[in-house]
């Protein structure tokens, strides 16, 4: 898959010819420098390794600005390999947001917020155990039995229960680009994007 690395900026909503809002995500699609040129004869393969958000060499290692000066230009700091490139493109040369079209389907990869230590009712979407009404005491959020009694006298491996959430790899797939402004490298996407503000996107076409 063709893509671009971005930065999600922030969510807004915009109106559509019919007057409909739509909630949307606004994201800074690079420029990207092809930094690494992934061959079939030397790698086996065919991609390009982009670089998005440049970086101080004082905070870089050896290997790092090396490899930067290869392509001329600066450390980057999110370095993604992308297949699928129709055009040929070199060492060193830029991609644009105008590699999107608008009206155009992406998916779109990034972190998610991290939520901290959670219980079931939040992390799996569990009811909650009884009901007020019947004398219940304190125990309305409670994940319930774990297990069965004397046989197996354990608790199986993947019981859903209360734990950290969030801070994992999510894509969403099928979001529709609106808006695409390439005198400010912005590309509008319809719905929301996993991540924080500030944090980094794979765009995929």
């Amino acid at each position: 898959m063709s893509g671009l690395i971005g930065k999600k900026i922030g969510m807004t909503s915009i109106y559509d010819e019919n007057g409909k809002n739509i909630p949307c995500t606004v994201i800074e699609a690079g420029p990207c420098i092809v930094t690494q040129v992934r061959t079939e004869e030397v790698d086996g393969y065919s991609a390009l390794q982009l670089g998005f958000d440049d970086k101080k060499d004082k905070s870089a290692n050896k290997a790092e600005i090396g490899h930067a000066k290869k392509a001329g230009t600066s450390v980057k700091r999110k370095v993604v390999e992308f297949q699928g490139f129709e055009d040929k493109y070199k060492l060193g040369d830029a991609i644009t947001v105008e590699h999107f079209i608008e009206g155009e389907f992406v998916d779109i990869v990034g972190v998610s917020k991290g939520k901290g230590f959670q219980g079931v009712v939040k992390r799996h979407g569990f009811g909650g155990v009884g009901q007020s009404t019947h004398g219940q005491h304190n125990r309305l959020r409670a994940p319930g039995s774990v297990g069965a009694a004397s046989y197996p006298a354990r608790v199986f491996k993947g019981i859903r229960m209360a734990g950290r959430m969030g801070g994992d790899r999510v894509k969403v797939e099928n979001l529709r680009v609106l808006k695409v402004v390439a005198d400010k490298n912005l590309l509008v996407v319809k719905g929301c994007v996993p991540g924080h503000n500030n944090s980094y996107v794979i765009i995929e076409k």
